[in-house]
């Protein structure tokens, strides 16, 4: 996949540019150049991995293609509580595959706690329910659907999606914050 592929999979999902979105498990930013390309001068993305030379490789990218687009890097673990803004919207690539299927929608459910009513969440995944060493815990789309209820997002819907010579098919898909009482 190349940057083109990387935007066509965010692009359906992305309801405006700018805001403020974070990148979940962003490594060397591929999906955070993606959506910087997106969200355009102004925006603000919050980009978070636990490799620290993976964050300084994005960092020297998103100044070259992307300098207006403000970057503010978190070296964390995703599974454990992060102080986080408000978000518009969450990008997690090829992330959530690392943690283990019975605690991936507490996962997302605290990350989901940092959108805004009516916040997007765009996953992007393999194909797959049954993964391997490299990709451990994959999850389709139907099971992605189940995750994102139990975690209470709304709306979920696939969005794109391209071959991949690794289990299959990559598919995005989006989901939504609802507006709470609070919200209203």
């Amino acid at each position: 996949m190349d940057h083109e592929d990387h935007v066509a999979l965010l692009r359906p999902g992305v309801a405006a540019r700018g805001g403020t979105w974070a990148d979940i498990g962003s490594g060397g930013g591929a999906f955070t150049l993606a959506l910087a390309d997106l969200l355009g001068p102004g925006a603000r993305i919050v980009s978070v991995d636990r490799d620290p030379r993976a964050l300084q490789e994005q960092a020297r990218a998103m100044a070259r293609r992307f300098p207006l687009v403000g970057l503010e890097q978190r070296v964390a673990d995703f599974r454990e509580p992060l102080a986080l803004p408000t978000l518009d919207g969450i990008v997690m690539a090829n992330a959530l595959h690392f943690v283990p299927p019975d605690e991936q929608p507490q996962v997302v459910r605290g990350l989901a706690a940092h959108l805004g009513a009516g916040g997007r969440w765009i996953v992007v995944e393999y194909d797959a329910d049954q993964g391997n060493r490299w990709v451990p815990y994959p999850f389709g789309p139907a099971r992605w659907s189940r995750i994102t209820a139990e975690a209470g997002l709304v709306a979920t819907r696939e969005i794109g999606r391209v071959p991949s010579r690794w289990l299959g098919a990559i598919y995005s898909a989006v989901s939504e914050r609802p507006a709470g009482p609070a919200d209203a």
